[in-house]
């Protein structure tokens, strides 16, 4: 199943099952959270491919941040090889264990909205992601498990802040939580949907040049070693989200900043297209 959450003109958000170029309204019965239902995706998946509400185009509608207020937004640097070594090269050491930071779910939105260029750097840059949304609290999950507690995946463009990242801020967390810097969606893809996820061609362009096109195969650790390591340390909740990782071709090290007026797309092999337009900060 493709979920979304969407709104039409300035109605309010609702929850809704995406069918080709459709998206059919399932708020009646399943409510307008699509946080709340994840751990009960399973069972409720006949029920929701049932739903027959109110139906609406694609192109007529507004495609909001799929997941409603989650607990934890956290990537993981550096965690593909060839991006390794673009950044060793760069003249950053890679990790010799997962690297793990936090983006504040503040900076979450929509997969079309715009992205801001903050006032206080010129240094803005992208990073195509596969999005893992975890489905039920977990702890202490073995890596043969963790598929288990994955309710489905999303496209995140994990947009970073290069001078805030380690020269004003070496936890990472400031130069990756501006506001807006976070897009992600287009929808929620449930996980029975795809066959292999660490089997999916990524592909992000700005003004339609391509600057990143690898497969998710090429990470260093997998999405179940990620989440294995993970919850030795904290429970993992319903709606968190799991930024695994971004290929080599990032602007940071070439000095190929983004700039106002840019658009940025990406896009992930069956779980479909986010683009942002980049725009000043508002005052």
């Amino acid at each position: 199943m493709k979920l979304a959450r969407f709104h039409v003109a300035d109605a309010a958000t609702r929850l809704g099952r995406v069918d080709d170029d459709r998206v059919t309204d399932i708020s009646a019965a399943f409510g307008t959270s699509l946080r709340a239902i994840l751990p009960d995706l399973p069972t409720l998946k006949d029920a929701i491919l049932a739903c027959d509400g109110p139906s609406y185009p694609l192109g007529d509608v507004v495609l909001d941040a799929p997941v409603d207020d989650p607990q934890k937004y956290l990537g993981i640097g550096m965690n593909y090889r060839e991006h390794a070594e673009e950044a060793r090269r760069a003249g950053i050491p890679i990790p010799t264990s997962q690297l793990w930071f936090n983006k504040q779910v503040s900076c979450i939105v929509g997969p079309h909205d715009d992205v801001h260029k903050p006032a206080v750097s010129d240094q803005l840059y992208y990073e195509i992601e596969l999005g893992v949304v975890i489905g039920r609290r977990c702890r202490h999950v073995p890596v043969e498990a963790a598929r288990d507690v994955i309710a489905g995946y999303l496209v995140c463009n994990d947009v970073s802040v290069r001078d805030w990242l380690q020269k004003r801020s070496p936890t990472f967390t400031l130069g990756k939580s501006f506001d807006t810097h976070g897009p992600i969606g287009p929808w929620l893809t449930t996980d029975d949907e795809i066959a292999d996820p660490l089997a999916l061609r990524m592909t992000l362009t700005v003004n339609g040049e391509v600057r990143q096109d690898f497969t998710t195969g090429d990470m260093i650790y997998d999405i179940y070693a990620q989440i294995a390591y993970l919850t030795q340390v904290m429970t993992l909740m319903p709606g968190d989200i799991l930024a695994t990782g971004t290929p080599s071709g990032i602007g940071a090290p070439t000095g190929r900043f983004l700039a106002i007026g840019d658009v940025v797309r990406a896009e992930i092999g069956g779980l479909g297209v986010i683009e942002n337009r980049v725009v000043e900060e508002p005052s």
